[in-house]
């Protein structure tokens, strides 16, 4: 585990990692929580029916449609999308626990999950971070090596990609990822900066006050 040991004295990170398919995105989701393994990774709720093997509250919070329409009615998803029939979101709750026992959970999300969550209550405690590929060519060539779908698919897929990718501005940080090991480093070190902000730190008010007394005393 990272030397960032967790603490009551600062508040959790709801980090957002964005990109298109193909970018790296997951490797590095995976390497940052092999980075530090108190991570924790936000289990979506969705509308669609448990597959085999899923188990409720950890591969996803099953709801029916009444109950995911009238969470998303009283503000309890902080971003929520209808795909393929389905209705998928994230709970805030779990979240804003996490937060306030200073555990920073992660989001792999696209931009627009991402731009709800940052419009939403939560926003100050929001790290966004956004993940390119070197190239156009590269991106096609990752794809093409996973040797699971058609051109006709592919060609879909990187249209959807470069459609991620013009949302590159809306994000805090962006990241090349034009070399692996690279790429993680700048990643921990953003995170690295990211819990140290003024925001994050709930006893700082506390101990400016102790300043201000000890400065008093000796006036």
């Amino acid at each position: 585990m990272s030397s960032d040991a967790k603490t009551a004295s600062r508040r959790g990170l709801l980090i957002i990692l964005s990109s298109p398919s193909g970018a790296g995105k997951s490797t590095l989701t995976r390497r940052l929580r092999a980075w530090d393994d108190s991570l924790d990774f936000s289990v979506s709720a969705t509308t669609r029916t448990p597959r085999a093997g899923e188990v409720d509250g950890e591969d996803y919070h099953f709801m029916t449609e009444a109950d995911f329409r009238t969470a998303v009615a009283e503000s309890e998803m902080l971003e929520h999308a209808h795909v393929f029939g389905n209705f998928y979101g994230s709970p805030k709750a779990p979240v804003a626990r996490a937060i306030e026992a200073g555990r920073d959970v992660i989001f792999d999300i696209d931009w627009q999950g991402a731009q709800q969550i940052q419009n939403s209550d939560l926003s100050q405690h929001t790290l966004s971070i956004f993940i390119l590929p070197p190239s156009i060519t590269e991106l096609r060539r990752r794809l093409e090596s996973r040797g699971q779908d058609a051109p006709e698919v592919i060609a879909k897929r990187m249209q959807k990609s470069w459609d991620e990718i013009s949302h590159w501005g809306e994000y805090d940080y962006v990241l090349v990822n034009d070399d692996l090991d690279q790429t993680e480093a700048r990643l921990i070190s953003i995170v690295r900066a990211a819990r140290l902000k003024r925001i994050q730190q709930p006893r700082l008010s506390d101990h400016i006050r102790r300043l201000q007394g000890e400065f008093e005393e000796t006036q």
